[in-house]
């Protein structure tokens, strides 16, 4: 259980001018406005709006406006997995599919069996079931590191279901067609193997060469500390694509190479060579390699199916092909650890928090706004969790002021569209058109994602139960502020009391293993050498991401900094020193 959060300081040398410290830190929205680089936002764009309009336009056609409603609902199954490789990404769209069915049956049950629209305990039972299902669905896909809305997607598939007004008939039909969105999700997402089978691959290594050149631009291939925050980026990408290759980081033994991947192979060994040591590129030539890899970047992320020959700027002068043997038992068990990266006992622990803030802030803005009486009250319960969808209390504040404008925005959209009085068809056009946006916008800012995920919440509400335009707004209004209002003061009632924990822990983690890094280049050369390596990266990702989830509480880890710093620098340093022949 999360401990509440007494308005006093936790020890007495943080006096109220360090709360104050604290408070305004956390709650900057520094950054709330900051736009992320994505690739292949078109293409994922198109198949999202396909997957929506395939089967929702037809049901408006037959004069069932009200049913696309649900086979929408389906459809956002196609958000989930959209940076994996297409055999990892069949098994999250498959789970994907199935949840978001099995939200929209069960919602669709709850509401024939408690039939919220009476109020009372019905009502309740809506609200509560409503908030375990947001708790549950942030913990899932916080441990499994599932990216983008999908917890937010979840419980808004499940509160549209649980607060319609079904008969006991519709819950078969209602949730066949939102099994019938979700399954041509599916299709869309993986549909994209027969003409670019290694289109996932090729964006990571992308991004991953992107992310080391922007290192080189900090540093200047100078011997001096990395801005920690670049270098950890870089470092994250890096991994991303050794996870997607399915190989782990390169050691001083050769290993063999996956078929049809041995160019995206050498160019991720490559900017693993410039991510963790200063020998990697020579001081003048940085900015010479820098351009390189971002032009790399660029024929990676075209549409052609060959990519053009790899000019390595680091290439030994023999010219020989690296020799690529058969792969060793350690290097078979650093794949592994890669690829299942997503675990930990602390790492569980951590999750709980927020999943625990999003449960009570959910539960909490639909109980609010079931008293003040609003007829859409299981907004204000979204908002709260759209709010919540965060790792501490300075993201959620930056979600609080994200939602905030969006909502602002989006809600001249819809009355814009509303005022036109269009027919259920052409308003389910309207919607396609607006879920393209969504998901071209989504993964660059959240609030360009809320200008347009508000006018489609409204529009579906007026597809399922045609309304004034005034009222669906005036709701809107009230719902967002109730949800941003009560989420934004859940989080700051509610002690993460694992973030310091977490630090501690990663600190800890990444010395030990520091260690057993040094013992293995001291000993004779070890089959273990690569499961040191990636157990090294990643503890040192994890170091960083620990002290970055505490750095946006009101009280942080009581850590020195500079001991952060010093096991970070350590950690890279033998990195270099592993990869090295």
């Amino acid at each position: 259980m999360p401990n509440f959060r007494r308005f006093a300081p936790p020890e007495p040398r943080h006096g109220w001018r360090h709360s104050a410290r604290g408070a305004g830190r956390a709650l900057s929205p520094r950054g709330a406005f900051a736009l992320h680089e994505v690739d292949g936002a078109v293409v994922f764009a198109l198949r999202a709006a396909l997957a929506t309009g395939v089967v929702a336009v037809p049901l408006s056609v037959a004069g069932r406006p009200d049913l696309a409603v649900y086979a929408t609902l389906g459809s956002l199954t196609t958000t989930f997995g959209r940076n994996l490789p297409y055999a990892r990404r069949v098994r999250v769209l498959s789970v994907a599919a199935l949840a978001m069915t099995a939200a929209v049956a069960t919602g669709s049950a709850l509401a024939v069996a408690a039939d919220p629209h009476a109020g009372g305990a019905g009502a309740l039972a809506v609200v509560a079931a409503t908030a375990v299902v947001a708790g549950i669905a942030k913990f899932v896909c916080d441990v499994t590191r599932v990216g983008g809305l999908g917890a937010v997607l979840l419980l808004f598939a499940f509160a549209v279901a649980a607060n319609g007004a079904p008969a006991a008939g519709d819950v078969l039909p209602r949730t066949g067609l939102a099994a019938a969105g979700a399954g041509c999700a599916w299709l869309l997402g993986v549909a994209g193997v027969l003409l670019h089978p290694d289109r996932p691959q090729r964006l990571a290594v992308a991004m991953a060469l992107r992310r080391v050149a922007d290192l080189l631009d900090v540093t200047g291939g100078a011997a001096g500390p990395a801005t920690r925050s670049v270098r950890h980026r870089a470092t994250v990408a890096v991994l991303h694509a050794y996870h997607c290759l399915g190989v782990p980081p390169p050691t001083r033994t050769p290993r063999a190479v996956p078929g049809g991947q041995a160019d995206f192979v050498r160019l991720t060994d490559l900017a693993w060579s410039l991510l963790t040591g200063p020998g990697g590129a020579p001081a003048a030539a940085a900015g010479p390699v820098a351009r390189g890899l971002r032009a790399q970047a660029r024929l990676l992320t075209g549409r052609r199916r060959r990519v053009p020959p790899i000019v390595d700027p680091l290439r030994s002068r023999s010219g020989a092909p690296e020799p690529h043997p058969p792969e060793d038992p350690g290097a078979m068990r650093a794949t592994e650890l890669l690829l299942g990266r997503p675990g930990g006992r602390e790492r569980l622990a951590a999750a709980a928090v927020p999943a625990w803030r999003m449960a009570i802030g959910t539960g909490a803005a639909g109980a609010v706004a079931a008293l003040l009486g609003l007829e859409h009250g299981y907004w204000a319960a979204i908002s709260a969790a759209a709010v919540l969808h965060s790792v501490n209390v300075r993201t959620t504040a930056q979600r609080a002021v994200q939602r905030t404008l969006g909502t602002g925005v989006g809600l001249l959209l819809a009355l814009a569209v509303l005022g036109l009085h269009l027919a259920p068809v052409t308003l389910t056009v309207v919607i396609v058109v607006l879920e393209f946006l969504l998901e071209y916008v989504a993964a660059r800012n959240y609030a360009l994602a809320v200008v347009f995920l508000t006018p489609i919440a409204l529009l579906l509400t007026e597809l399922a139960v045609p309304a004034p335009a005034g009222e669906l707004v005036l709701d809107r209004v009230l719902g967002s502020v109730v949800g941003i209002a009560v989420g934004l003061l859940c989080a700051l009632l509610i002690v993460h009391d694992r973030a310091a924990v977490r630090v501690e822990r990663a600190l800890a983690e990444c010395r030990s293993v520091a260690a057993d890094a040094e013992q293995a280049l001291t000993g004779p050369p070890s089959p273990l050498l690569p499961v040191v390596q990636v157990r090294l990266a990643l503890a040192v990702v994890e170091l960083r991401e620990a002290d970055d989830t505490a750095a946006g509480e009101l009280w942080p880890a009581g850590i020195d900094p500079t001991e952060l710093a010093a096991a970070e620098g350590r950690a890279y340093a033998l990195l270099g020193r592993l990869r090295r022949p």
